[in-house]
């Protein structure tokens, strides 16, 4: 097999990022060597490639669905922003700029060639490459610069499916308008549509999609069911949710709160110990969870200094100060252990100076120009187990006092452990069993609960998950269809819709 395909949606979060990672899972599964690729990505949420290059989580979660690893190549511009009025522009895994939106629109002329070679470099490497758009491909306003959607299908001749979301409503509407709005010669790529989480009788969906067919020209190539258990890492805080796995008999269940700070970033830092048995974890701002917790966690973020402001307007600084006094578990990672020291120098990101942070870790933090991305692996002494993960920031974290909480294999310290107070600038370090699974001992023993750790590794978790993934695809696509739209590219003498709207300038 050899081609490609761009998986586009009628909204964020409709199962884009799913759906391309499902297709990887099955084509790897047939043998075919396949990669992800999405041309320009929007999210906090990211991962440090083996060659020390940035890229967005999802594309990392396809490669592993894929079989491979990730490489900036297949997320060549990653956008995070850093506040509310502007972002930074990492291309090819490495910062590129600081950008407002309307900059960063003047900025698209030089980054489409970049964009232009990584897909062609990918397609020439790999047997097949399934792309991923990004929002919807009917941002009417947006279409003149668009790299990443039809722009991106048309400059590199490639076939589309359109991914709706029935559990949201409007679901024939929504596909129906989205190709509706788009011009003849970007309507030519759409080769048909997926539906998403669908629950109820299939029967009754049938025949709106027979008038759906009848009305575009184009069929849906699959009906993916709603699965209940089913995640995949979030591209971003709106697919948050709580996650309450039932405690093994015999155990207490241990809560989990993690403040859910605006400019949140790598929050899938927590998603193995959502995995673990007995573990609940909530994304909160409640005051009343912050102290009565059996664990904070304070995750990564991309404006520390602004997110800091925000709780102490919103009186939650007094919280965690009063959790820290009364010897209550927090754990602050990358930007969350930062704004426990006891200042940050920031010139960089916020560009506010010096800013006292709350005070419980002995630490002070300053921000520097470049981004420090690197993989990490190393030892725990405290907790006597090994322990890995990756660094992404700007701020450099200077130990005054406590202990270590981590030692790398070059005997190099980082984060910092004082009381019940602990903080690492290592992301994913709880993804390590035995690290995560001492730590929550540690916890439950501090907190008096019983707690009774799971005995499947997290990566086996996460495999699992792909696996169902991939079965989805196997299972509810036309694979036959959906093989012959990959190899053939994109098809002759699909019909127009006559409604046309011609896109706005960029601007």
């Amino acid at each position: 097999m050899k081609g490609a395909l761009l998986v586009c949606g009628t909204h964020s979060d409709a199962g884009k990022s799913v759906v391309t990672a499902g297709i990887c899972r099955w084509l790897a599964r047939q043998g075919v060597r396949v990669a992800p690729f999405k041309a320009q990505n929007m999210a906090l949420n990211s991962v440090v490639t083996a060659d020390g290059g940035e890229v967005g989580r999802a594309q990392a979660v396809q490669a592993a669905a894929a079989g491979i690893e990730p490489e900036a190549a297949m997320n060549p511009i990653l956008i995070k922003p850093s506040g509310d009025r502007h972002s930074q522009v990492v291309v090819m895994g490495k910062p590129y700029a600081e950008v407002g939106a309307r900059s960063y629109q003047q900025l698209k002329d030089e980054l489409r060639p970049i964009v232009a070679g990584a897909l062609a470099g990918l397609r020439a490497r790999f047997d097949v490459v399934v792309c991923e758009g990004a929002g919807s491909p009917a941002e009417i306003n947006l279409r003149a610069a668009d790299l990443t959607n039809l722009g991106l299908a048309r400059a590199a001749n490639l076939p589309v499916l359109i991914v709706a979301d029935i559990d949201r409503g409007g679901v024939f509407a929504s596909l129906f308008g989205t190709l509706a709005l788009l011009s003849p010669e970007d309507q030519a790529h759409v080769a048909g549509f997926v539906v998403n989480k669908f629950r109820g009788n299939a029967a009754l969906l049938a025949p709106g999609l027979t008038q759906l067919e009848d009305l575009t020209g184009r069929p849906t190539f699959g009906v993916l069911p709603h699965v209940d258990d089913l995640w995949m890492d979030a591209e971003d805080s709106l697919a948050l949710e709580a996650l309450r796995p039932e405690a093994p008999a015999g155990a207490d269940t241990l809560d989990v709160a993690v403040l859910r700070l605006r400019w949140m970033s790598n929050f899938t830092d927590l998603d193995a110990l959502a995995a673990e048995p007995g573990v609940r974890v909530r994304f909160t701002r409640s005051a009343a969870d912050v102290e009565r917790a059996d664990l904070l966690v304070v995750p990564g973020t991309k404006a520390t200094v602004e997110d800091l402001a925000r709780l102490r307007a919103d009186g939650l600084d007094r919280a965690i100060a009063a959790r820290a006094a009364a010897g209550g578990p927090i754990l602050g990672i990358c930007g969350g252990y930062q704004l426990l020291g006891e200042r940050i120098v920031d010139r960089v990101e916020s560009r506010q100076g010096t800013v006292p942070g709350l005070g419980l870790l002995p630490v002070v933090t300053t921000f520097a120009p470049d981004k420090l991305l690197r993989r990490r692996s190393g030892r725990c002494a405290w907790l006597d187990t090994d322990a890995g993960g990756y660094e992404i920031r700007h701020g450099r974290v200077d130990r005054r006092g406590g202990d270590s909480l981590l030692t790398d294999d070059d005997g190099e310290a980082d984060g910092c452990r004082a009381a019940a107070v602990l903080g690492t600038s290592w992301h994913g370090a709880l993804e390590h069993d035995a690290f995560r699974r001492a730590l929550l001992a540690r916890i439950a023993d501090a907190r008096g609960r019983r707690f009774v750790p799971g005995s499947v590794a997290f990566a086996a978790v996460r495999e699992a998950h792909l696996d169902t993934l991939g079965d989805l695809v196997a299972g509810h696509v036309d694979t036959a269809r959906l093989t012959a739209l990959i190899e053939g590219g994109v098809p002759a003498g699909l019909p127009t819709l006559a409604t046309e709207v011609r896109p706005c300038c960029a601007s």
